[in-house]
């Protein structure tokens, strides 16, 4: 993915994200292309089944998913970027209380 100058990331405080390190970077589905690596890639799911997590079948490491807050869009670790965008703001995301809160990320997924 090659992202924008300046970007607005979350910081999730759930129990996976905070463990994980995961900063979200939510884009449109069209915006997302997996430049290399698609064979060592594996998904699973759990729950609802609308989230469908994508991880590294070699390392473990998640890169991008398709989160339940935003199915029409993906998810992606920008700390799995090789280059951070110039101008990154991290806010803080309280997914400890995902219900209440997902419906904020909802304008993140849409195509401008």
């Amino acid at each position: 993915m090659e992202a924008p100058e300046s970007v607005e990331v979350e910081r999730c405080n759930c129990s996976i994200c905070r463990k994980a390190g995961f900063l979200h970077l939510i884009v449109p589905l069209s915006r997302f292309q997996l430049l290399a690596g698609e064979e060592a890639i594996t998904t699973y799911t759990f729950n609802t089944g609308v989230a469908r997590h994508t991880f590294c079948k070699i390392c473990g490491v998640k890169p991008f998913y398709t989160p339940r807050s935003n199915p029409d869009g993906i998810d992606i670790n920008v700390n799995c970027l090789d280059e951070l965008p110039p101008e990154l703001s991290i806010v803080d995301f309280d997914g400890q209380n995902w219900e209440e809160n997902a419906h904020a990320l909802a304008h993140k997924s849409m195509d401008e």
